[in-house]
């Protein structure tokens, strides 16, 4: 029952936002000078430096929560080359290479990472040791 009910709740979440969407194309300037900016980069590309950090311990260990940091670093490369082409201005033409050799590869490894999660060893497939018999 909980599941269905976060499925409705999501659903409607998504569909609520479709004339969101046409509100903000309609009403939101084309530029806007923004304060803040520096932190506001600095502190999102710390966040993806956590991730890749995070992801790379959790998939070395073959950690079964490797899976979701990795999949959390890839929508954060994907975010961050989005709005760096999309607020580049004068600049596009770097921040596309930059997308394209940089963040979009990085998210793509990330997202195969995630769909193979490690192998991690059970105690029903963990091979047995036994201990030495002396005769």
């Amino acid at each position: 029952m909980r599941k269905n009910l976060v499925g409705r709740v999501l659903l409607t979440a998504g569909l609520a936002l479709v004339p969101w969407l046409a509100v903000l194309w309609a009403t939101l300037p084309a530029s806007y000078s923004a304060q803040r900016w520096r932190v506001a980069w600095v502190g999102f590309d710390a966040l993806e430096i956590a991730g890749l950090l995070t992801s790379a311990l959790l998939v070395r260990r073959g950690d079964r929560r490797a899976p979701l940091a990795t999949v959390a670093t890839a929508v954060l490369l994907l975010v961050d080359a989005w709005f760096d082409v999309m607020t580049a201005g004068g600049d596009v033409v770097m921040s596309l290479v930059v997308a394209c050799t940089l963040e979009l590869p990085l998210a793509a490894l990330c997202a195969v990472a995630a769909l193979r999660p490690p192998v991690v060893a059970s105690a029903r497939t963990a091979p047995v040791r036994r201990a030495a018999v002396h005769v």
